[in-house]
């Protein structure tokens, strides 16, 4: 099984939408996937028709209590299946202060749970706290959904400093594998000047021996797309709300294009799970199969010198479109290997 942390330190850059229907596409494609919510927001969980705390065990018993994760995993789709978190995970860095190697927790109970899936997508709240640490200690791959705007390349350089810092002391197996270009619009200059930039910086660290050093960004974007933003409110992904949309074309892509970086065996198609009613959203009831893992038919047995784009001023885009400027980029911090994560503020 192959563990991809999805992350992203900035909300609203398309995250959850990307964990959520990339991996519905995978698994229409004949893989097995499963989706972790470690995000204690839960949209992930809400945009699978699951209600926050109604499940008998989420990712916050896993991390606090030594639950099972295949006793928290829910099929919600035919080869399809959710951890789903709720917010009672938010005190999780309160609670596990006085735990030793607390950012490893993720890693050990993946271990022993023995997942045979293909893929396991974490969707990772907009953090780099003790959560996120958990993911990247947890994780072979680091994917980082973008928005093409300044604003959002702000704190890459940080992002990728704590990479580093994950590899070096806790997984030095980590990588950046890619970076998905969201809510992208074709039309926009801006979003052509912060592509190349991109560009350009992964590039330059070609054949170096930091983490992103093969960091490759998706040839396949996600357009803005008004039906990506509406069916988390029915509780479903975009294949099973408008399966006819640039949103379903794009994650389609997307999936294939990674598939094709990340190789799985395709699995042969099983029988089509029965449907039935779960939670009721502000779009009615989600129809979708849910069942324990364990239940299944399925079950399972189981820092570097680096120039980093940053944000760059409002001058920068309020310019004469006939002289472009190129981005303003710095590098991250110096670090004397501080440990990657420290005890949380009391409240």
């Amino acid at each position: 099984m192959r563990t991809i942390a999805v992350i992203n330190q900035k909300g609203g850059v398309g995250k959850t939408t990307t964990v959520a229907n990339l991996g519905a596409a995978i698994a229409i494609r004949h893989r097995k996937v499963c989706l972790l919510d470690l995000d204690p927001q839960a949209h992930l969980t809400l945009h699978l028709g699951i209600e926050p705390g109604t499940t008998d065990v989420s990712t916050y018993d896993v991390l606090i209590s030594d639950a099972h994760l295949r006793a928290a995993a829910m099929r919600v789709a035919e080869r399809l299946w959710l951890i789903p978190s709720e917010i009672d995970l938010a005190a999780a860095e309160i609670e596990l202060v006085s735990t030793v190697g607390r950012e490893q927790l993720l890693r050990d109970r993946l271990v022993a749970s023995r997942f045979d899936h293909d893929f396991l997508f974490v969707d990772c709240p907009p953090s780099l706290g003790l959560l996120t640490l958990n993911a990247l200690a947890a994780a072979d791959d680091v994917i980082i959904p973008l928005q093409p705007h300044f604003l959002a390349l702000h704190g890459l350089g940080k992002l990728l400093e704590t990479v580093s810092l994950v590899r070096r002391r806790i997984n030095p197996q980590l990588r950046v594998s890619g970076v998905i270009l969201c809510m992208y619009e074709t039309t926009t200059r801006l979003a052509s000047e912060v592509v190349a930039d991109l560009k350009g910086f992964f590039s330059a660290a070609r054949g170096g021996d930091t983490p992103w050093s093969r960091t490759r960004i998706f040839e396949t974007v996600i357009r803005r797309n008004i039906k990506l933003a509406e069916c988390p409110s029915h509780g479903l992904t975009i294949f099973d709300y408008e399966p006819g949309s640039n949103g379903a074309a794009d994650y389609g892509a997307l999936a294939d294009e990674f598939l094709t970086c990340f190789d799985a065996p395709e699995r042969e198609a099983g029988p089509a799970l029965a449907a039935r009613p779960f939670a009721q959203g502000a779009g009615g009831l989600a129809p979708f199969s849910q069942q324990s893992a364990a239940e299944a038919d399925e079950v399972p047995t189981h820092t570097e010198d680096a120039t980093v784009p940053q944000a760059a001023s409002a001058q920068s885009v309020e310019t004469d479109p006939s002289a472009p400027r190129p981005l303003a980029v710095t590098g991250p911090e110096e670090t004397s290997d501080p440990p990657p994560a420290g005890p949380p503020r009391e409240p």
